[in-house]
Parts: structure tokens; C-alpha cells; sequence
């Protein structure tokens, strides 16, 4: 059985060349990357509008877990408040300024958060 090997040359910026038959290229990167469980995660919840062009989001950072996940708890808050969003890139972002219900949900559904900024 052959191991794939990571050949993405765009990923690779700025790596000498290797002679070496069984060379593999590591971006450092770890794909399997748990979920850590609710009490362990540490969320902010704080209010932005930079680059929004004046409009309000609650930002919800510091989700450590897959991006499957992310998005999982992202829906449940979106349902919740009744609003849309998104989730990507270890942050949820929910429309308009639901800060004081998000951190109700997130201690409700066991996760350690406290509200920072704004």
C-alpha cells in the first residue's frame, strides 16, 4: 500500500529541492484535528462591525475543533436567534448584535465562554 504524498506545489512556497526518494513535504498542519469537548473550549463573544459597512455581528472566536463542528454549532446558533451568519476559519459570525442570547446558548449547551470587547 502506497502513502499519498502531498505534491501541491503552491503549498510549498519557499522549499529547496530534495534528492531524496522518501522525502515528504509537512506543512505542519494537522488534518485530524479533534474537537475539544464544550467545557474545554474558551469562546469570546463580542460585537463587530469593522468592514461590515456599518453593520453589527456577533462574533463567536476561539473554537478549537474541526470545521465540521465549527459549522454545527453555528447552525444551532443561527436557529436560535433566528438569524443568518456563517462559520469558517474558527470563528461564527451571527447577524446583528445577539451577543447576551449567544452566551446564554453556549453555557446552556455546556461551553465555557464570557463576552470581551464592545
Amino acid at each position: 500500500m502506497t502513502k499519498k504524498r502531498n505534491n501541491d506545489w503552491k503549498k510549498r512556497d519557499g522549499v529547496v529541492y530534495s534528492t531524496s526518494d522518501d522525502f515528504e513535504f509537512d506543512l505542519g498542519i494537522d488534518h485530524n484535528l479533534a474537537t475539544l469537548p464544550p467545557a474545554q473550549q474558551n469562546l469570546k463573544v463580542m460585537l463587530d462591525k469593522k468592514a461590515r459597512g456599518g453593520k453589527q455581528v456577533t462574533l463567536v472566536d476561539g473554537f478549537q475543533g474541526t470545521e465540521e463542528d465549527l459549522k454545527e454549532l453555528g447552525k444551532l446558533l443561527k436557529n436560535k436567534c433566528g438569524v443568518g451568519g456563517s462559520a469558517k476559519d474558527g470563528e461564527i459570525l451571527i447577524q446583528g448584535d445577539h451577543r447576551d442570547k449567544v452566551l446564554t446558548i453556549l453555557i446552556e449547551a455546556g461551553y465555557k465562554a464570557k463576552k470581551s470587547g464592545g
